[in-house]
């Protein structure tokens, strides 16, 4: 579909969810109608990978990344780098992960946690792909991972949902990552995490809803879906006194500089 809105990306999607079951070509052409252009869809279990390619390879516009996502990671076997590294293979994997640490509900897995993320680590650097972080309640244990294991051999990678503390981003944003906007960032009363993005340089910012979940208003408390980056697009716009459409650009180029694979 042709549209004049601005081109966006929604950098973080799950579409193999039940959630979407039998309406994926219509989701797609929603987005498509409401400016979304791209969208990397996540695959948080490796052996739901073949699903989630399957739908990269069907819809025009979709790409993929595939990993253990830290909540999973005590249920699933772990991950090697020889696994990650041969799914980067396919021309529509473009990320690793999401990977991560989570101790809000399952820090009894801290330590299973912690040997998976090294694991996406180094896919990370021996593929050139960019690691998905996914960050709850572990900010000091992240930022002292991430920073020492980037200067033992660098890798690119986006903080993704971000919703951690202002050290954090920090840290994340001084080793040359990305920090993803999720609809959070337009609740109401997440004015703490605006003020993050809005202290962050605007080349380093993505958009994303992690549909199905975290939709923002006017939409908060239904399912989320790519079309829906473009509410929490215009709150990011408004942070940095830009037009959406300049937002938008923004953004986009930022995705084009991180997700290589997948730029326009």
């Amino acid at each position: 579909m042709t549209t004049t809105l601005p081109a966006l990306v929604d950098s973080h999607c799950h579409l193999d969810f039940p959630d979407f079951a039998g309406e994926h070509g219509d989701l797609v052409a929603r987005a498509r109608a409401a400016g979304v252009t791209r969208m990397v869809t996540i695959c948080t279990r490796l052996r739901q990978e073949p699903q989630v390619r399957a739908l990269a390879e069907a819809h025009g516009g979709v790409f993929y990344a595939a990993g253990t996502h830290p909540m999973s990671a005590a249920e699933e076997p772990l991950v090697t780098v020889d696994q990650l590294t041969a799914l980067a293979a396919h021309p529509r994997f473009v990320g690793i992960g999401e990977t991560g640490l989570d101790y809000h509900y399952t820090a009894d897995g801290a330590a299973i946690q912690h040997d998976s993320l090294l694991v996406h680590i180094e896919a990370a650097r021996r593929t050139g792909l960019p690691l998905i972080i996914h960050s709850r309640d572990a900010d000091a244990d992240m930022a002292r991972i991430l920073s020492r294991e980037h200067a033992a051999g660098a890798f690119s990678c986006v903080m993704h949902c971000y919703t951690s503390g202002a050290a954090l981003a920090e840290t994340a944003l001084g080793l040359g990552f990305y920090l993803s906007m999720s609809g959070i960032a337009a609740f109401p009363r997440s004015a703490d995490i605006r003020a993050i993005f809005a202290a962050a340089p605007v080349d380093r910012v993505l958009v994303e809803t992690d549909a199905p979940y975290l939709a923002p208003p006017p939409h908060r408390g239904k399912r989320n879906e790519p079309a829906y980056v473009a509410h929490t697009a215009r709150v990011g716009a408004a942070l940095y006194g830009l037009t959406p459409a300049e937002f938008a650009a923004r953004t986009t180029a930022n995705f084009d500089r991180l997700f290589t694979r997948a730029a326009a």
